[in-house]
């Protein structure tokens, strides 16, 4: 019986793939590199910004010097589009307030930076209805390592079979079903409403909350 639900963060509560995807690129472009949106979609999406540096410096020789430099604008850059761009969204609020109403627990586990997680739960007025938020930096291990899951999912106290997990990428769906808990894979944000929600509870063994 579903007793949680574990939400990622970015393409399945927030619409941000966009933001980090620019954000990196204008980092990297002030040293004459960038990603393609090919090899964004099908290689870096979902990944945290210090292990796509590390990709470009073994396949794409970016020194590692300047990684840390450029992890820091990027997040700069990104936090500027949230402030600009990052506000509530009617069919989220409504899915996760009706969730919570009915017992389920709700958490949130993000290969974002606990900054850039915090402000955009807190924009998009979702972090009432979080039991907790955990980001890439409170484990050591990113998805699509099962880390940050089997972290959430022992903090819940619940076994994996209790936990419905809502992914949107190859990463974040690899880690959900490295941890044993049901997955629910979306497309987008629109994806991530209370019925859809509903729909994955009852088929992954209905309500135990």
């Amino acid at each position: 019986m579903i007793k949680a639900i574990i939400f990622d963060m970015d393409g399945v509560l927030i619409d941000a793939k966009e933001w980090h995807y620019e954000a990196l690129n204008q980092a990297l472009e002030l040293f004459g590199f960038s990603i393609s949106r090919y090899d964004h979609l099908t290689t870096y999406d979902g990944l945290p910004t210090a292990d796509k540096l590390k990709m470009m410096s073994l396949e794409r020789a970016l020194p590692y010097g300047l990684h840390r430099f450029i992890n820091e604008l990027k997040q700069d850059y990104t936090l500027e589009r949230t402030y600009l761009n990052c506000k509530p969204l009617f069919i989220h609020e409504y899915a996760l307030s009706r969730l919570k109403s009915e017992g389920y627990r709700i958490a949130l586990a993000s290969n974002s930076i606990r900054r850039t997680v915090e402000l955009m739960m807190r924009n998009a007025n979702l972090d009432a209805y979080l039991e907790f938020c955990l980001s890439n930096q409170d484990v050591s291990r990113a998805k699509p390592d099962p880390e940050i899951y089997n972290v959430a999912i022992g903090r819940l106290g619940l076994a994996p079979a209790e936990c419905l997990i809502v992914e949107d990428n190859k990463n974040g769906i690899a880690a959900a079903e490295a941890s044993g808990g049901h997955v629910m894979r979306v497309r987008d944000i629109l994806d991530v409403n209370y019925d859809n929600l509903k729909r994955h509870i009852e088929a992954a063994g209905g309500a135990g909350a």
